[in-house]
């Protein structure tokens, strides 16, 4: 199946060089909980953090 990306689709930016990204703690951003929800260009996503300690981000 072909699928085509949209008109509006935006490319991320080329990655820089380590010392340049900016890092968060994620302890920073969920702040004990172990859910959150991030809006991004007018949509909502959810961030979990896993049994396991990993992080999975849904639409």
């Amino acid at each position: 199946m072909m699928v085509e990306k949209p008109d509006t689709f935006k490319h991320a930016p080329l990655p820089r060089e380590a010392a340049e990204i900016h890092t968060i703690e994620s302890a920073d951003i969920f702040r004990g909980a172990n859910e959150i929800m991030i809006r991004h260009d007018g949509v909502v996503y959810r961030m979990k953090i896993t049994r396991q300690g990993k992080l999975i981000l849904n639409k």
